[in-house]
């Protein structure tokens, strides 16, 4: 986590020093959701219910074999008068190695490196992979500088619908998903035919998005500059209104004073 937030940090960082060297065309900046990705991926879904089956079944496995262990201690509890001290004894040892066997089962299924963890990192691992192909795609299409991931580690405080290409990632898996489960020539030809139109369209709204981020770009500088222009303005009017009355001030000061002297003045002649 702590490596995530450098790597923020440093992208960040370049991110400002680029944009005195990109000022001409603007950064384009985007972000996915991957926890949104893998909600509308149909091949993801349909595993994630399957081993949410499977968690079901260990949970129902473990609950009935504590429940067996509390069954044993109970009884034992019930018969302990009755028993000599080495049956006693017997009993205590089968009731702690059923649940050692227990804690070694749930260690097993849900331990840091047990069965849940690995198959959802199995299933997960192509969604992301085919993420980054994506990704790639679209960066390289729509020219992008920054494309970051709104559910990793380093945590986005607000970030605007407008820079989400999440949707667009889903476009090239489900994509990518249909070209698998096609079986002739002509309906890959013909989808790929549709896919080259869809992508001559996004270069065509790429392009109209550039053009309007260069557009906000200029009207921001302007904006800036404006605001800067009228601060300065400000600061000088400021600057001009303190010296004024810092010289009122020195004026009225001196005239007091003055007034002072001579009341000194007059008080010392008639005392003499």
């Amino acid at each position: 986590m702590k490596t995530k937030g450098l790597l923020l940090v440093a992208a960040v960082s370049l991110l400002f020093f680029t944009n005195t060297t990109t000022a001409q065309r603007g950064i384009r900046i985007g972000y996915i959701d991957m926890g949104y990705i893998l909600e509308n991926v149909p091949e993801y879904n349909e595993a994630s219910s399957e081993l949410d089956t499977k968690v079901q079944k260990w949970k129902v496995e473990i609950e009935a074999e504590l429940k067996e262990v509390e069954e044993m201690r109970k009884d034992l509890n019930n018969e302990r008068v009755l028993l000599t001290k080495e049956l006693i004894e017997e009993r205590e040892e089968d009731i702690v190695f059923k649940e050692k066997e227990i804690l070694e089962y749930q260690q097993k299924r849900f331990g840091p490196n047990g069965d849940l963890f690995l198959q959802k990192k199995r299933l997960v691992q192509p969604i992301q992979d085919q993420v980054f192909v994506a990704v790639q795609e679209i960066a390289k299409n729509k020219k992008y500088d920054f494309i970051f991931d709104k559910s990793a580690d380093p945590v986005m405080l607000y970030s605007a619908d407008r820079y989400d290409i999440s949707d667009q990632v889903l476009l090239r898996i489900n994509r990518a998903s249909k070209r698998k489960q096609l079986s002739s020539k002509k309906d890959k030809r013909a989808l790929e035919n549709a896919e080259k139109r869809n992508l001559s369209q996004e270069r065509e709204v790429s392009d109209r998005e550039r053009a309007a981020q260069k557009r906000l770009s200029q009207r921001e500088q302007l904006l800036a500059e404006r605001k800067a222009e009228r601060d300065s303005i400000r600061a000088a009017k400021k600057k001009e209104f303190e010296e004024r009355r810092a010289r009122l001030l020195e004026l009225q000061k001196r005239k007091k004073d003055s007034i002072n002297t001579l009341k000194a003045q007059k008080e010392n002649l008639e005392n003499n």
